[in-house]
């Protein structure tokens, strides 16, 4: 059978069920998985979507064909999957999911011993050219074992101890699970707390009956934006779909962005852990730079994607990485991503300091103006090098760095601008030392890019 390529994408699998991802797909995927790892035993979880048990099913049957043992985990979230890897000691991974997508897609997450991540570099390439070419190994003489276990209570225990429960106030807090995997795991956390939650959408349920399960959408934040400025509470916090990011409100209804997070992470760890490692994404505010250094750590610049985080983490022995786009990785998680983490210990945070989250930010927000990203879609992938070189031109006389795109540095503004792995799109991140001046320069470089 044919397999639309496009569904391998640069960190997992995705695409429309069932024309793209279906059971006979997912089970030569399965087979690629296991014939590419070489390993005895992996772990196979999945999400609330109404097409993963099916898909799962045929995952595992696939692994199993070629002579590998599966542990099936059940339903979990992507960062329990992870915990099931490390924590079980099996060789590899797959978690059944579409993360943010809406309902009408799935796909599949993977990694290999100790939770790291396969990527179109390593692995998820391997797995379509091997089915693609016809060159999947023969099946096993003896099919692979099927086991069942959960980890759910273990995975809680992990989570709870990268805090002090006791030092927990009663904030009044609103969550929105999305109807996603959130769901499962943040009550179990919560009922652990003083804090005084509003629930919205924690009914798992596939279908998405409120709204899509993709925070970074202004419109899927409206009933949880809503409550928070109806009950004047002190925080909103809201999952994606497999609940591998949160996402944070403050009390006045404003969506915080994922570099504000990382720089409120930071200060929480070095106060913990002075001296410490930090790692964050290029496109980041110079708020989680300055923030490191203010708390005496040590703060290091990194190429976007969770690969090359995870990477770098391990080789600086870093305590905690945090993308943009609400992606924060812990090194006693396994250098794994976590969605619940960052959730309890900004409200540790927020606790020792006595403040709401809206307090904590103030100073953030009166010193960095940042752009959020801006994509523009070129007429062709010639165009990217050539706009590229455009910008290069224009800002000789700045600090520049080409660590992914093209990374432009001022005293007062800064900005990076890099393509898509996939298609002609430029992607821009601006930040400056006032809102007219982050305007400007914003539009300028959009001009150049547009124009």
């Amino acid at each position: 059978m044919t397999i639309n390529p496009d569904i391998f994408k640069a960190y997992d699998i995705r695409g429309l069920y069932p024309g793209e991802v279906n059971e006979q797909v997912a089970r030569l995927i399965g087979r690629g998985f296991a014939a590419y790892l070489d390993v005895p035993k992996v772990a196979v979880s999945r999400d609330m979507r109404v097409s993963s048990p099916a898909i799962a099913a045929a995952f595992i049957q696939g692994v199993r064909e070629q002579g590998v043992d599966v542990v099936d985990y059940g339903m979990l979230g992507t960062d329990m999957m992870y915990f099931a890897v490390a924590h079980d000691r099996l060789g590899g991974g797959a978690q059944i999911t579409a993360s943010h997508n809406p309902g009408q897609y799935n796909g599949i997450k993977m990694v290999r011993a100790e939770a790291l991540p396969l990527s179109g570099d390593a692995g998820i390439g391997d797995i379509r050219d091997m089915i693609a070419g016809d060159r999947l190994p023969p099946p096993a003489k003896t099919p692979g074992s099927l086991a069942t276990r959960s980890v759910v209570d273990q995975y809680v225990e992990k989570v709870m101890s990268f805090i002090d429960p006791a030092v927990i106030t009663p904030f009044n807090v609103v969550l929105d699970a999305g109807s996603g995997m959130g769901g499962l795991v943040a009550p179990l956390l919560f009922d652990r707390l003083p804090c005084r939650t509003t629930r919205l959408c924690f009914d798992i349920d596939g279908t998405f009956p409120n709204h899509e399960a993709n925070p970074l959408i202004e419109e899927n934040r409206a009933d949880i934006t809503a409550e928070v400025i109806r009950q004047k509470a002190d925080a909103g916090i809201a999952w994606d779909g497999d609940a591998d990011r949160c996402f944070f409100i403050d009390g006045s209804g404003e969506f915080i962005s994922g570099d504000f997070i990382t720089a409120l992470l930071a200060e929480a760890f070095l106060l913990k852990h002075p001296g410490s490692t930090i790692v964050y994404d290029l496109r980041a505010s110079h708020a989680v730079r300055d923030t490191a250094a203010k708390y005496g750590g040590r703060a290091l610049k990194n190429r976007v994607g969770h690969a090359f985080i995870k990477r770098r983490m391990r080789e600086e022995d870093a305590i905690f990485g945090g993308e943009v786009t609400g992606h924060y990785y812990f090194r006693d998680f396994y250098y794994a991503d976590n969605g619940f983490i960052p959730a309890l210990l900004i409200l540790e945070l927020m606790s020792r300091k006595g403040q709401p989250l809206r307090d904590l930010l103030r100073p953030y927000r009166e010193r960095y103006f940042i752009s959020g990203e801006i994509n523009t879609k070129l007429p062709s992938m010639r165009e990217v090098p050539k706009k590229l070189e455009a910008i290069e031109a224009r800002y000789k006389d700045a600090e520049i760095e080409k660590l992914d795109g093209i990374s432009v540095d001022y005293p007062d503004w800064h900005f990076n601008v890099r393509p898509s792995n996939t298609e002609p799109l430029l992607r821009l991140n601006l930040e400056a030392a006032s809102p007219a001046m982050m305007e400007k320069k914003r539009d300028e470089i959009l001009e150049i890019i547009r124009g």
